[in-house]
């Protein structure tokens, strides 16, 4: 009697049959018809685990087993279908071949089929139905699935919200070793989310996910690092994890490890470093990171000078509404710096940082309203946008507004 489902783990995590198995065996039962079997030779074609990897013969094996009914025949053939694995990429089909398994209790199928109707893969989107099949995967232990239910529980997603369900199965999940969930768990330690607030425990959760390589939680643990939450203070342990998320693409990582190469926090100042990891994570469209690339242009600091580079850097940053680069790209078009001249862009740009309570912003405008640049004059607005600076201690703005007084006393 084959175990398949220790076998196919076997396949998946450690890329080879279990100890004593052979290949040949599992062929002669596939070609007599044992559908277990058929099962095991299609995943060994399918990751080319003693068989040459080819997908196409994989899908005709899964397909010898679904006939018979086979729901891992079954759910392997969805999973084909939905990464165009020997086949064209076919969402609808893959979701049909997911709920005959699911409807079989095959704990993978009802994993993906919850995913397609999340997000309605080849099907109606139906967030509820998905909350049902991820509690059926759930149920029969599936780590992912306890996962997956857990957020739906966090946000209220296609259910009632309740944290402290949430909760629940988060433990679940990282009890197994599920990285997404030790880290989903270390953030609610770590914000008295389901329970009180602990941020030993919630390290001990992070450092869990971040040691398989999660990335979230290697850049959580280097902002606790960096600024001393829940453990000493030590910028040099910050470096080290924000370099492990950075490595692996995450923008705010990178964002993050300029800014220590820049500020000089845990290693060397390096501003071409710098340069280098506002720049990966810039064009991931990390705003921040897209301020100060702009910043490091204008002022050449790391990089030759470029005003033009810095004022489209300030554009992008600005037009996601970062009040800083709305500000900088105001003051590029006021003085026609990187671009051409332009006051009611300047404005324009002005406006949009005020408003958003920046006071150097507040200032500015202030003065194009009382000496009518790009605008007619008008004191009174002049006066309403000095006052909102001087309100966040701005003295240049305290002394226009004892300016514009004393000139109207007079």
């Amino acid at each position: 009697m084959i175990n398949i489902e220790l076998v196919l783990k076997h396949i998946r995590e450690l890329k080879s049959l279990p100890e004593g198995d052979n290949i040949d065996d599992y062929m002669a039962m596939a070609n007599s018809g044992d559908d277990n079997a058929q099962v095991i030779v299609g995943r060994c074609y399918g990751d080319g685990v003693v068989l040459e990897k080819d997908a196409k013969k994989a899908i005709e094996w899964y397909r010898k087993a679904a006939i018979s009914n086979n729901s891992y025949g079954q759910s392997h053939i969805g999973c084909c279908y939905d990464c165009g694995n020997g086949v064209a990429v076919d969402e609808k089909i893959a979701a049909e071949w997911y709920t005959k398994a699911a409807k079989q209790g095959n704990a993978a199928a009802q994993l993906n089929l919850a995913v397609c109707y999340y997000y309605g893969s080849g099907v109606i989107k139906n967030q509820n139905t998905a909350v049902y099949w991820y509690t059926e995967s759930a149920r029969q232990g599936l780590a992912i699935a306890e996962c997956n239910l857990g957020l739906c529980y966090f946000y209220g997603t296609g259910v009632a919200k309740d944290e402290s369900i949430a909760v629940q199965w988060f433990i679940k999940a990282a009890d197994q070793g599920y990285a997404e969930a030790q880290y989903n768990l270390g953030l609610c330690y770590y914000n008295g989310t389901g329970f009180v607030c602990d941020y030993k425990i919630s390290l001990m959760w992070l450092v869990k996910a971040a040691d398989q390589g999660f990335a979230e939680a290697q850049l959580h643990l280097g902002n606790c690092y960096e600024y001393g939450t829940g453990l000493a203070k030590d910028e040099k342990q910050a470096v080290l994890w924000y370099t492990k998320a950075a490595e692996q693409g995450f923008a705010e990582a990178q964002y993050n490890l300029g800014d220590c190469y820049e500020y000089c926090k845990g290693l060397n100042k390096d501003e071409k470093q710098a340069v280098l990891w506002y720049a990966k994570a810039a064009e991931q469209g990390y705003v921040e990171a897209q301020y100060n690339l702009g910043a490091c242009y204008f002022n050449g600091t790391g990089i030759a000078k470029n005003e033009k580079i810095a004022v489209g850097w300030y554009k992008k940053a600005a037009n996601q509404g970062y009040a800083e680069a709305q500000l900088d790209l105001g003051v590029c078009y006021f003085n026609g710096t990187g671009i051409v001249k332009d006051e009611k862009k300047s404005i324009m740009w002005y406006t949009k940082a005020a408003d958003q309570g920046c006071a150097d912003a507040q200032y500015n405008l202030g003065g194009c309203y009382e000496f009518g640049i790009g605008m007619p004059k008008n004191e009174k607005k002049a006066l309403q946008w000095y006052s909102k600076a001087a309100e966040q201690g701005d003295d240049e703005a305290m002394l226009a507004i004892e300016r514009i007084n004393s000139v109207n006393v007079k």
